[in-house]
C-alpha cells in the first residue's frame, strides 16, 4: 500500500512519555506493547521508519500503521488493538435469553430427577427443545458456549448459596435490646476498673449450649512427628464412635470466667441444673441476667416452674430468632472448636468430659473479658 511521505509530528505529554518509557523497559508487559512503545519513542526522537523497523526487527508497514493510529486515535489505541469486525454472531439475543431462562428453572420442574443443573444435562435439554422453542441455532450448542452464555447472565445454576430467612418480625428491637445489655455491661466494667471491690447488683452471663460433641477413639495409636521424616502427626483414618456429650456454658461478661456443665443431653433438666450451679456461684443479693436464645429448654414448663421458685433471681434476655451470633459465648465456642476440639481423640467419653473441664480451668486461670463492637454504633439503642 502507498505510505504518505508527510505526516504530523508525534507529540506526547510528560505523563505519556513516562508511561512509554516504563512500558519499553518493562519485563512483564506484552511483547507487542513494548515494541510499540519503543517505536513511538524512536520516531519521536527523529529516527526514520526504515531505521526503526530494522532495529526492532519488524516491517516498515508496522511502524507506519502504529504511528498513524497514534496520530488518529491516541496513545492507548496505538499501544492496543482497534476493534475488528470478527466472526458474525451465530446466536441471536432471543436464543441466549431462552437458554438463561431455562437455567433459571429447576430441572425437576422440567421433568428431570435432578435438583440442580449440570452442564451436561442443561446442554442436552437445550439441544433437545431448542427447535420446538423456535431457536434452531442452538442445536449444536457446546459446553463452552453454554458456559459463556451463563457467565453473561452471571448465572451458576449448578450451585446453591444459603441464606437465613428473617422469621422474627421484632428482630431489630430484640437485637437493640441485646446490644443495650452489652453497652450497659461495658459502662459497669469501666466504672469498676481500678476498683474491683465495688459491688455488683447484677451480673450478666452470656449462655448457650454446644450439643453433639463427639467422643472419637483411634483404632491404632497416633505416630508423632519425626524430624527429617514426618512433619506432622500420622493417624489412621478409621475411628470408633464412643458417643456424644453436650456442653452448657455461661460466660461472665464482667470477669471473663466461664461456668460450665457437661451432660449427655441438653434438656430442661440439664438447663435447670446449670441454673442451680449459677445460683450457688454468686451471692444471694445478686441478680443473674442471662443472654440466651429461644431454645425450648429455656422456656419450658419445668424451667418456668424453677424460675418461679427463685423469684427475682434470674432475668432472661432473649436473642432474636436466628440471631445466636449476637451471643458472645458463641465466640468462645468457635475458638474451642478451632483449638481444643480440633482433631481430638479420646479413649472414653469420660476422658472427653475431663478434658473439657480441664480446658475451661485453663481458660479461667487467665480470663479475658469479651467486648462486643460489631454494629454497636450503627443500631439505635433505646
Amino acid at each position: 500500500m502507498p505510505f504518505p511521505r508527510k505526516r504530523n509530528a508525534l507529540q506526547f505529554t510528560g505523563p505519556e512519555l513516562r508511561k512509554l518509557e516504563s512500558i519499553r523497559k518493562s519485563r512483564t508487559e506484552e511483547k507487542r506493547r513494548t515494541v510499540r512503545a519503543a517505536l513511538l519513542l524512536d520516531s519521536l526522537s527523529g529516527q526514520s521508519d526504515e531505521t526503526i523497523a530494522q532495529r526492532l526487527h519488524i516491517s516498515r508497514s508496522t511502524v507506519v500503521l502504529c504511528i498513524q493510529k497514534c496520530l488518529q486515535f491516541g496513545l492507548e489505541a496505538a499501544l492496543g488493538e482497534l476493534p475488528r469486525t470478527g466472526k458474525p454472531r451465530q446466536l441471536p439475543d432471543d436464543a441466549i435469553a431462552w437458554v438463561q431462562y431455562c437455567a433459571c428453572q429447576k430441572p425437576k420442574e422440567l421433568g428431570y430427577s435432578y435438583e440442580l443443573w449440570t452442564y451436561k444435562l442443561l446442554t442436552a435439554h437445550v439441544r433437545r427443545h431448542c427447535v420446538a422453542s423456535g431457536h434452531p441455532a442452538l442445536q449444536k450448542l457446546s459446553r463452552s458456549k453454554l458456559h459463556k452464555i451463563l457467565r453473561q447472565g452471571d448465572l451458576r445454576p449448578h450451585k446453591i448459596r444459603y441464606y437465613v430467612e428473617r422469621r422474627d418480625a421484632a428482630f431489630e428491637a430484640k437485637m437493640a435490646n441485646v446490644l443495650h445489655v452489652y453497652q450497659e455491661v461495658e459502662i459497669v466494667n469501666e466504672y469498676r476498673r481500678g476498683a474491683a471491690g465495688r459491688p455488683l447488683g447484677m451480673v450478666t452471663i452470656s449462655y448457650d449450649e454446644k450439643p453433639g460433641i463427639q467422643a472419637l477413639a483411634v483404632t491404632t495409636p497416633d505416630r508423632p512427628p519425626v524430624a527429617g521424616r514426618y512433619s506432622s502427626h500420622l493417624r489412621d483414618y478409621e475411628y470408633e464412635r464412643l458417643g456424644t456429650v453436650s456442653l452448657l456454658a455461661g460466660l461472665d461478661l464482667h470477669s471473663g470466667r466461664i461456668i460450665e456443665t457437661v451432660s449427655d443431653t441438653h434438656r430442661s433438666a440439664d438447663f435447670i441444673a446449670f441454673l442451680k450451679k449459677l445460683d450457688g456461684a454468686y451471692p444471694e443479693h445478686h441478680k443473674i441476667r442471662l443472654v440466651l436464645d429461644n431454645h425450648s429448654a429455656h422456656i419450658s414448663k419445668e424451667t418456668r416452674d424453677y424460675l418461679e421458685s427463685t423469684p427475682q433471681r434470674f432475668v432472661f434476655v432473649f436473642t432474636p430468632t436466628h440471631g445466636s451470633w449476637l451471643n458472645l459465648i458463641e465466640n468462645q465456642f468457635s475458638k474451642m472448636t478451632r483449638t481444643m476440639l480440633r482433631g481430638i481423640r479420646v479413649a472414653s467419653k469420660q476422658e472427653l468430659i475431663d478434658r473439657i473441664h480441664q480446658y475451661f480451668e485453663e481458660i479461667n486461670a487467665e480470663p479475658v473479658v469479651f467486648r462486643w463492637k460489631y454494629k454497636m454504633d450503627e443500631v439505635f439503642i433505646v
